[in-house]
């Protein structure tokens, strides 16, 4: 049940063409993201020569330093405007992002800037989920959030399946910098997007008066651990998501490396996966009407486990493209379901004046467990091998489901 004391929705019918203004920023920022889809790493290996150890502290720091720099800011986002924080935020992320172009044809990049760069569009990144989280609850009806989760998933997994593969091309011919630029451009293009939302935004939450400052940065850390199903749902996403994101770059060494795999198969490996994420969210809705919430995020919460078990049986050649791919589909389906059912759940189990600071130590937390897990198993692959590693991986993969919230309690 939705807990008592959250505001009621306002009286939006449908999703409406402010929605669709949202979803069309969403959707080319999105796809814009995933043209440049580890652009930081090409940048720093084909332009500035560096070596392994630094393309992984660009991945890594990015996101840790980025979550850790985030911290003090849940706060921040509550009680203020959140459609301005989006749009200052993508206006950061062009501006930061258009840097890296410019001193690449100035002849003046260095990998310090990257990592710098990499470190703020981390930071914007995490306030503009937690301002779009709770900008989101207020656009559109309460019973219309899980269509709207349903759009932003179908969005992702599009540009996730077509992303990739256009950027490799993109790069290969017009150079390495080029889906830096794009990317950058999508940021410009969605704030455009955003400011043009014509319906009033919800004047954001009164800041208390005597709250202290270290009960304002732990506030939405210590309302997910006050309901026990938020409590066991980010402690189940913060266990999945990371174990997914450390194999992964372990399979693209396997497959390229190992395996001798052409990047364009590697590439249509992923893409056609994707396909699985589109149907996955177009299912959600229809599912969740006949069995349930509930039920969906425990059933697909479990469903999407098992899968990694495939990988490291992954061999040459066409059978293991294949496998590849119908384990990847599978799993990625499972998730096409089970984010967007979570996505709704979390916005309609948090009250208003909390959802900024909720879902900021939501992405806080998973990014760090994250970047802890990908240089973790980089680690544990160096001692161990590739498949080994992908083998514990998938091993500790089937304990997760046992911190879903499989038991009933007042929510």
């Amino acid at each position: 049940m939705v807990n008592e004391g959250i505001a009621t929705q306002p009286a939006v019918t449908g999703l409406g063409q402010d929605f669709e203004r949202l979803w069309r920023g969403f959707a080319v920022s999105t796809l814009g993201t995933y043209l440049a889809l580890d652009a930081f790493s090409l940048v720093a290996i084909l332009v500035l020569d560096v070596g392994p150890l630094q393309v992984s502290l660009l991945a890594a720091a990015g996101g840790a330093v980025g979550a850790v720099l985030a911290v003090p800011l849940g706060a921040w986002i509550e009680f203020r405007p959140k459609r301005r924080l989006m749009v200052r935020a993508d206006l950061l992320r062009f501006l930061v992002l258009l840097t890296v172009p410019v001193a690449y044809f100035a002849g003046a990049l260095s990998y310090p800037q990257l990592l710098i760069a990499a470190m703020v569009v981390a930071v914007a990144d995490i306030v503009f989920l937690g301002a779009s989280s709770a900008h989101l609850k207020g656009l559109v009806a309460q019973d219309d959030l899980l269509a709207a989760n349903s759009r932003f998933e179908t969005a992702t997994w599009i540009s996730a399946s077509a992303g990739p593969p256009l950027g490799g091309v993109l790069i290969g011919a017009l150079g390495p910098v080029v889906t830096v630029l794009l990317n950058a451009a999508s940021f410009l293009l969605s704030a455009l997007c955003i400011r043009s939302i014509e319906i009033p935004e919800p004047a954001p939450p009164v800041r208390p008066a005597a709250t202290s400052r270290l009960v304002e940065l732990t506030e939405g850390w210590r309302t997910i651990a006050a309901n026990p199903v938020l409590r066991l749902l980010l402690c189940n996403v913060a266990l999945v998501n990371p174990l997914i994101m450390a194999t992964s770059p372990l399979l693209a060494y396997l497959m390229l490396s190992d395996l001798g795999f052409a990047p364009w198969q590697y590439g249509l490996g992923f893409g056609v996966a994707c396909l699985g994420g589109i149907l996955g969210a177009r299912l959600a809705r229809p599912l969740v009407r006949r069995y349930g919430q509930r039920r969906i995020l425990l059933v697909f919460g479990a469903a999407r486990v098992p899968w990694l078990l495939g990988l490291p049986f992954v061999q040459a050649g066409a059978p293991g493209l294949l496998l590849v791919m119908a384990v990847e589909f599978g799993m990625i389906t499972c998730m096409g379901i089970f984010n967007p059912s979570l996505a709704t759940f979390r916005l309609l189990h948090t009250q208003n004046d909390k959802v900024a600071r909720v879902l900021t130590a939501w992405t806080i937390t998973t990014r760090l467990v994250t970047a802890a897990a990908v240089v973790g198993w980089g680690v544990l692959a160096g001692q161990t091998g590739t498949r080994t590693a992908l083998a514990i991986g998938a091993v500790l993969m089937l304990a997760t489901p046992a911190v879903l919230p499989w038991r009933r309690t007042r929510e």
